[in-house]
């Protein structure tokens, strides 16, 4: 029991990073995926894992090395055109996304309360969101977002109520069945932009400093033996740096196995009811729903709009918390959710307006669904130039001094950026 409370206690960033990145536009694509391609697509969750997995670590280990986070690293050591267009595609995604986010939000909670505005819901939602987060600490957020992230485990459990055909399953899992069409391409192309999202470099890279930051306030010793600034510098205690990496990739390694394996289930479910009844075209949140019903009946509503608001309750922290992260680096802002809302005034205010104007997009009335997969492909044209500029921040010796990334880590990454790249081109001229 000991090892075990341990183990959960020492989860953190990586393991909301992995909740996170089943957002609702993430819960969206995956069912458009099982429903319309069926196991076809349960190949994808499987093999983003280590692309994934290598990904985060990267972003974590430049947060943990350098003391800063990317956009700190950015705009010492890089262009300034480079932060700013990165920071305007950042924003701009993050903002579509939380509009998404609510969107889903708001559409799920109509289907369980129809009498209840959908506009008033989409306001309401993100407002206590975003109050928790400006008046709870740090340690206090990560340790209820934890216990939220737990509720997809729905997905898990649903589809042992209903008959898999499990040998097909896991063929399919390991034997990808790519069609070269531009629907799957498509598709593709939402579920890698979905599953590996800029955003959660920028807040893997954040919160590592974050976490850092903790644990030195708690261990007087350990802050007398890091540097206030150059944390890779030699003199630095080996044995600590190693520690502190081992501890972020186990976070990264079991966040992200936690989030595809929900990813695997719900492409799962989704074949094995939707696609097998014809329902491919899934277009309103009731049939996102149903998937569900094996496991909770006539409770499946209510058992999915938990799961969305729960989804949502993490995504929107991580999205508009990774925004305001980069811009109180370009303009030298105090930032950080261990800070109290009058030290970091900035920093929350970005949070306050990158959800408010989140909030817009729901006004517009468009299908939640179609926002949300959308997002999810928007992500997916976007990634291949971020996934190439933290593949360079984690092999630049000036940021990262003798912990430069390693080469099967760098190989992984650039066949990740060479499939998202080659994928949006092949979608383009198609």
């Amino acid at each position: 029991m000991g090892r075990i409370k341990s183990f959960w206690r020492n989860l953190g960033p990586g393991l909301v990073a992995g909740a996170a990145d089943d957002d609702p536009s993430g819960i969206a694509t995956y069912s458009i995926a099982g429903a319309k391609f069926g196991l076809g697509a349960l190949w994808t969750a499987l093999y983003t894992l280590p692309f994934i997995i290598i990904i985060q670590r990267m972003a974590g280990r430049i947060g943990l090395i350098s003391g800063k986070g990317m956009a700190a690293n950015m705009k010492r050591f890089y262009p300034r055109w480079i932060l700013i267009f990165v920071a305007i595609l950042i924003l701009f995604a993050n903002i579509v996304n939380i509009g998404a986010d609510i969107s889903g939000m708001s559409a799920a909670s109509a289907v369980l309360m129809p009498s209840v505005s959908p506009i008033f819901l989409a306001i309401l939602i993100p407002g206590v969101i975003t109050l928790m987060l400006v008046v709870s600490s740090y340690r206090t957020m990560v340790k209820y977002l934890k216990w939220i992230a737990m509720v997809m485990l729905a997905y898990v459990l649903a589809v042992f109520f209903i008959k898999m055909d499990w040998p097909a399953v896991l063929f399919r899992a390991v034997v990808p069945d790519i069609k070269f069409t531009k629907d799957y391409l498509l598709m593709m192309i939402a579920v890698f932009g979905t599953t590996i999202s800029p955003y959660l470099f920028f807040w893997q890279a954040s919160e590592s400093v974050e976490e850092e930051q903790f644990r030195t306030q708690t261990n007087p010793e350990l802050a007398t033996m890091i540097p206030a600034t150059e944390p890779h510098m030699t003199h630095r205690d080996q044995k600590i740096i190693g520690g502190e990496i081992g501890s972020m990739y186990r976070d990264v390694r079991y966040g992200m196995i936690f989030s595809n394996v929900i990813t695997f289930f719900i492409i799962a479910l989704c074949s094995a009811t939707l696609f097998k009844n014809g329902a491919v075209n899934v277009s309103t949140m009731q049939e996102v729903a149903s998937v569900l019903k094996p496991l909770a009946g006539s409770y499946s509503n209510f058992l999915f709009m938990i799961g969305i608001l729960a989804a949502g309750a993490i995504a929107i922290p991580v999205l508009a918390g990774s925004a305001a992260y980069i811009i109180a680096e370009m303009f030298n802002w105090k930032w950080g959710f261990s800070k109290p809302f009058h030290r970091a005034r900035q920093f929350y205010l970005v949070i306050i307006i990158a959800t408010a104007l989140g909030v817009a997009i729901p006004l517009l009335k468009l299908s939640p669904v179609s926002i949300l997969f959308y997002t999810a492909v928007i992500y997916g044209f976007i990634s291949p130039f971020l996934v190439a500029m933290l593949i360079h921040m984690a092999n630049n010796p000036r940021i990262m001094g003798q912990y430069t990334s390693r080469p099967l880590s760098n190989v992984i990454a650039y066949i990740l950026f060479i499939i998202m790249a080659g994928s949006s081109i092949l979608m383009l001229v198609l």
